[in-house]
């Protein structure tokens, strides 16, 4: 992929961590921006690269059904994808069952898919996601992983888009 290439940032949002990056990719590359549930099949045939972004909800991505359901769209063209996850790197194995049980398989590649930290402010959860995260605390076997999904965390910071950045304006080697 290179500067020169047709692309477009493509995210799902719930409560703003994953617009955020892809704001800042949006402006960083000089790419549209398009929410996830106002983009069309016709409207992918434009792009040559799409980076994808998605926050993931008890280990399910938000754009899943998305992606199933624009996956022929997909799939002649370079794709990137960003997960915005509250699992750590440290859990290397966890991030790569939940890329794995979300994107289609034909649309994984050995280095396109990139885990970013998340935020989650428990005063603007929705009521459901509340009561999800405190059961999810409840069922925690280690008492300081369930401490921490009780508390805020914010750790949506620009310099994470970095990687993907690198990737999305490295020149495609020619064979």
């Amino acid at each position: 992929m290179n500067a020169s290439t047709k692309g477009a940032i493509v995210y799902c949002s719930r409560y703003g961590a994953t617009r955020q990056y892809a704001e800042w990719l949006a402006e960083e590359l000089k790419w549209p921006l398009l929410r996830a549930e106002k983009t069309t099949y016709e409207d992918l045939l434009l792009y040559d690269t799409l980076i994808i972004g998605s926050s993931v909800y008890i280990g399910k991505l938000l754009i899943k059904g998305w992606l199933k359901a624009n996956n022929p769209a997909l799939g002649d063209k370079n794709v990137l994808f960003f997960i915005v996850c509250g699992t750590p790197a440290s859990e290397r194995e966890q991030q790569q069952t939940i890329a794995r049980t979300n994107i289609p398989h034909d649309l994984i590649g050995p280095d396109n898919v990139f885990f970013l930290p998340g935020r989650v402010v428990i005063s603007k959860l929705s009521w459901r996601d509340k009561f999800m995260l405190k059961m999810g605390a409840r069922l925690q076997k280690d008492p300081a992983k369930a401490a921490s999904m009780r508390k805020d965390v914010d750790n949506v910071r620009k310099e994470h888009i970095a990687p993907i950045l690198q990737h999305a304006t490295t020149p495609l080697e020619v064979i």
